[in-house]
């Protein structure tokens, strides 16, 4: 039998996972903090491929694929290149893309526009709706994709070619990526795993309790958007996803297009307030949820993209542009970013060093001013006085992504968290880099503000400290980079609230006998263990009915016997908690066998519970309260 208390190795793998997940988020800042650097550490979430009910998991629309010198290259909607030799890593490549060939000749096509390519010795591909193939020269067709009336390699087929001297191998191109067979069509794997062509458009929701990301992708439908999540401890492909809300939006614009005769291509509301945004730049408002409109602004800069608008003063506005229109017109190709303070009144241009290019995203945080911008030229950040009137400061690019357009960019309410959509290579997070000139107290368990209890582990994000006080008493300093320091709260801290003195400026946090939180990763992720076999669970491994699990917490409160902070528990007999300690599995009790200081380490507390054996399997919401105080929700998965 295995246990965080008889195998402390296991354990210190989860610490690990956590450190790199969590604690340390905000890793490797080049410079100290005083210097305001730039620099970031993202880290990719997810993957380049979704599952749509294909032959194989799928990425984003492709353009042409050929054979060339052994290799299958591509070219991507982003007009980008690609190429594998071994149908697995894919490069750059700056191959020229050859031109389309004519279709085959040969007998009727199968339909009505689709295109034939030769194999050699009378076999004949042909491509529209569904793949083909035909052994004696056109005469006779047989459809290689169709089932239950749709292609098992996608919609929108726009390319096909043969291996050279093996007419049974084949790779199609379309909507859904690549995808290959190697006996003449019988047959079908995706080669798109590792190609970077995720069409990201919009990120939705962003990790948040026990839900995961959520993004739409490209579709040359808008009203059939492609809506995909990537749920917590998910690790093979993004699924699909609910997009009401997305198609409620797309009805929306089609309806105010209708009534303003011209497209809508932004809409964003906020309370009784409403902004439009046309094709051609024009901004228009409503304060009374769409009853009535003005035309607030136009700017003829390109088609309005994207409105933010500040969560608290419906007021607060920002407005990006995007591509020129198709007719070209143009009158203030200057102009991408503007900005407003009393509903539209008027707006002020904070393009300012802004480089010309397509701006697709923007987010901000109304507190330190920092606005991010998603373009055609990766993601920027500038500062303002956003709810005053004046100018912006200049814009600076963070580096560390990928060489591609930032479709979209977003920060988590807590403003902790920057994320961002690159063309092709999907989603990428990282500390937002405004916390530097504005640090903040966070759980160390999920970088949420939140109150404290007696033995918390606490992130001053932002900030490298070298030593700390928690309402007059010494706190325990675990870790500091530049960017970020890992404090514990004395278990013997009295009072309401906690202040804590580094030396920087710091708001009151309330202070409990008990808050606590389970620790997550940045997709949300709980950290929970097999009982038995000491490995963590998630989607794909999950919890059994009629096992022990293993909760990892922070902020439990005081234990007993006294343990001082700062000191790893004992292995054998570790401190329990004073507290009364239940666990919930959707909102049903279940039983906890253990409630302690996790052995070995500092500040973690280990919970265990039985799962029962229920009849409802799958996911499940999974939360914590120590006299009655609640912890985060958290996603575990449970199969028979």
């Amino acid at each position: 039998m295995y246990s965080l208390s008889t195998v402390p190795g296991i354990f210190a793998t989860v610490w690990a996972t956590v450190r790199a997940t969590v604690l340390l988020a905000g890793l490797a800042f080049a410079q100290p903090a005083a210097a305001q650097s730039t620099f970031t550490d993202w880290r990719q979430t997810g993957n380049a491929v979704a599952d749509q009910g294909l032959a194989d998991y799928a990425s984003g629309p492709t353009l042409r694929v050929w054979y060339a010198n052994g290799s299958v290259l591509t070219q991507t909607r982003s007009g980008r290149i690609f190429e594998t030799s071994d149908f697995e890593h894919w490069q750059k490549s700056s191959a020229p893309v050859p031109a389309i060939p004519q279709s085959a000749p040969g007998g009727a096509l199968p339909e009505s526009g689709a295109r034939a390519i030769a194999a050699g010795e009378g076999r004949l591909y042909a491509f529209g709706v569904f793949v083909y193939r035909s052994d004696d020269g056109g005469k006779i067709w047989e459809n290689l994709t169709a089932f239950r009336g749709k292609s098992i390699v996608g919609a929108g087929l726009q390319d096909l070619a043969v291996a050279p001297g093996d007419g049974d191998e084949l790779v199609v191109a379309g909507d859904s990526g690549l995808f290959r067979s190697v006996d003449g069509g019988k047959s079908w794997s995706g080669i798109n795993d590792g190609l970077p062509n995720f069409s990201v458009t919009r990120i939705l929701d962003l990790p948040a309790a026990d839900q995961g990301l959520r993004v739409a992708l490209w579709n040359p439908n808008l009203l059939n958007n492609n809506t995909v999540t990537w749920p917590p401890g998910n690790k093979l492909a993004w699924l699909p996803a609910s997009s009401r809300d997305v198609d409620t939006e797309s009805q929306l614009r089609a309806a105010l297009s209708a009534q303003f005769g011209v497209l809508v291509t932004a809409f964003a509301i906020a309370g009784d307030a409403v902004y439009a945004g046309t094709r051609t730049g024009e901004i228009r408002v409503s304060a009374d949820r769409g009853l009535n409109w003005r035309v607030s602004a136009s700017y003829g800069a390109g088609l309005l993209e994207r409105f933010w608008i500040d969560p608290q003063d419906s007021r607060v506005a920002l407005a990006v542009f995007g591509p020129e229109p198709e007719d070209g017109l143009r009158l203030r190709p200057e102009v991408h970013v503007v900005h407003t303070v009393n509903g539209g009144a008027f707006w002020d241009d904070f393009t300012a060093n802004l480089p010309e290019a397509a701006v697709h995203g923007i987010t901000a945080d109304r507190a330190s001013g920092a606005i991010y911008a998603a373009t055609d030229r990766g993601v920027f950040l500038a500062y303002a006085d956003l709810g005053g009137l004046g100018t912006v400061q200049p814009w600076t690019a963070l580096p560390g992504l990928p060489d591609a357009a930032a479709m979209d960019v977003k920060l988590d309410a807590q403003g902790n968290q920057l994320w961002a959509a690159m063309d092709g290579y999907g989603l990428y997070s990282t500390l937002a880099p405004h916390r530097l000139r504005d640090p903040r107290v966070v759980s160390a368990a999920d970088l949420i503000t939140r109150a404290v209890a007696p033995g918390s582990l606490v992130t001053i994000l932002g900030a490298k400290v070298d030593a700390v006080r928690a309402n007059g008493l010494p706190a325990p300093l675990l870790a500091a980079t530049a960017t970020e320091s890992q404090i514990q709260i004395p278990f013997d801290v009295r009072g309401a609230s906690l202040s804590l003195d580094a030396g920087l400026k710091l708001s009151l946090l309330p202070l409990a006998g008990a808050a606590p939180v389970i620790f997550v990763s940045r997709d949300g992720s709980p950290m929970l263990l097999d009982a038995e076999k000491g490995v963590l669970l998630d989607a794909m491994n999950p919890a059994r009915s009629g096992t022990r699990v293993q909760i990892l917490a922070a902020g439990l409160g005081r234990v007993v016997p006294a343990w001082p902070a700062g000191v790893p528990a004992p292995p054998d007999s570790p401190p329990r908690v004073v507290g009364t300690v239940r666990a919930f599995l959707d909102r049903a009790p279940v039983e906890v066998t253990r409630a302690e200081l996790a052995p070995g380490y500092i500040g973690f507390y280990l919970v265990e519970i039985n799962i029962s054996r229920i009849s409802n399997y799958g996911p499940a919401e999974l939360y914590l309260d120590v006299d009655g105080a609640s912890s985060n929700r958290v996603r575990v998965y449970i199969e028979p």
